[in-house]
């Protein structure tokens, strides 16, 4: 504070309790007592509480407490992270301190309290962050209730379940755990809540969709299940029931599969193994990509003029749905090798059915080239929709 006087120059000073040792009870001595750490600061050293910030980390689990008790104690500001993110157990969540910030001053001053939902989005859907469904304010049931059988009560007043306004503060609904008790009405909630549906634009009790899924609750209830619906099964079966509604996130997940699959292929075709068109180093190569990526279903190989030349690189399980696939096959008259020895391009199919396994899949192939750039060559790999999107609900849930 001598050298501030000095220069005329405001200078910031933060207390830092890296092991999260801090403790807010009455009576505690320094230097783990947070109030008397704080005031010590600003009555004995002379910081002004304007120019003293909190840095804390929850080894105890005390990190948003302590920081608000530094608060409340003189110091201006608190650090925070995204979700707590940070070393070892991480510092105070911003989403926390800015939900205690509005409870202290009694106002939002300017802060769009939305923008938490926003966040813990593009934590899970660009990141692939697994966010804990319990995680306050963040989490997909922070605020879910078993309703059983009061879920039309909550309809019709939430206030009765519901701990704040979540949709005016977090623009997301309160949501429910369900169960046999939950009832079709609960049912509707659930997925009309799921798709943001509101209005006129909502999904009836009465809609047949709505009706195979609460039909289907009950029948895990009638074998003897105990336990509620996970969320990960009503998304399975609200796509199974209500697929129409699930359209654009369809389009979503093929745009995905078709930067994937192509990354895949043009990083592979590559390699000096590949575009020697020596099987037994070609085959090593590809089975390592099958292990690795274990949504492909089918990898191969065939020659300029469309003769397959590598054994069948598949999954043990399939192994032997692929027995008429053979080496020397002609494949020459297909899509998938046509059009990248006509253009020279990353060619991908639309989805079809595999007359091999019967699952849901696309094809992905590129041409193979020798040193000259001359194409010798075709590599295919086939994708299996359905592991795909696993992938997608894992990042999701």
């Amino acid at each position: 504070m001598k050298l501030r006087e000095e220069s005329g120059i405001d200078i910031k000073i933060r207390l830092c309790d890296t092991l999260g040792f801090g403790v807010t009870y009455p009576g505690a001595a320094l230097p783990r007592s947070v109030p008397k750490l704080v005031r010590a600061i600003i009555d004995d050293a002379g910081v002004p509480g304007n120019l003293l910030e909190w840095h804390g980390h929850n080894d105890f689990h005390k990190v948003l407490i302590n920081a608000t008790t530094a608060w409340l104690y003189g110091c201006s500001a608190a650090n925070g992270t995204l979700l707590g993110f940070g070393e070892r157990t991480g510092n105070a969540p911003v989403e926390g301190l800015i939900i205690e910030y509005i409870g202290l001053m009694g106002h939002e001053n300017g802060i769009d309290t939305s923008a938490i939902t926003d966040m813990a989005n593009y934590f899970s859907r660009e990141l692939g962050y697994k966010i804990p469904p319990n995680y306050p304010f963040a989490g997909s049931d922070f605020n879910a209730t078993s309703a059983g059988i009061h879920a039309d009560g909550l309809i019709k007043n939430e206030e009765i379940y519901n701990i704040f306004d979540t949709r005016k503060i977090l623009s997301r609904p309160v949501s429910i755990t369900v169960t046999d008790k939950t009832g079709i009405a609960g049912v509707a909630y659930w997925v009309n809540s799921r798709l943001g549906l509101e209005g006129e634009n909502t999904i009836n009790k009465r809609h047949p969709g709505i009706v195979k899924i609460h039909k289907r609750i009950m029948q895990e209830y009638e074998e003897g299940r105990v336990t509620s619906i996970s969320r990960k099964e009503m998304e399975q079966w609200a796509r199974q029931y209500l697929p129409e509604h699930f359209v654009s996130e369809f389009d979503l997940l093929k745009q995905e599969a078709h930067a994937l699959a192509a990354h895949l292929v043009e990083e592979v075709v590559e390699s000096e193994e590949i575009k020697s068109m020596d099987s037994s180093r070609q085959e090593p190569v590809l089975q390592s990509l099958l292990d690795l990526n274990p949504f492909i279903q089918y990898i191969y190989v065939t020659d300029r003029e469309g003769n397959k030349t590598t054994r069948n690189i598949t999954h043990i399980a399939d192994r032997a749905k692929y027995d008429t696939a053979e080496i020397g096959e002609d494949l020459s008259d297909r899509d998938w090798f046509v059009n990248p020895i006509k253009d020279g391009k990353v060619h991908i199919t639309d989805f079809y059915k595999s007359i091999y396994t019967g699952a849901l899949c696309i094809t992905v192939s590129a041409p193979i080239r020798d040193e000259s750039d001359e194409i010798i060559g075709v590599l295919g790999l086939d994708i299996r929709f359905e592991e795909l999107a696993k992938l997608e609900e894992e990042k999701e849930f």
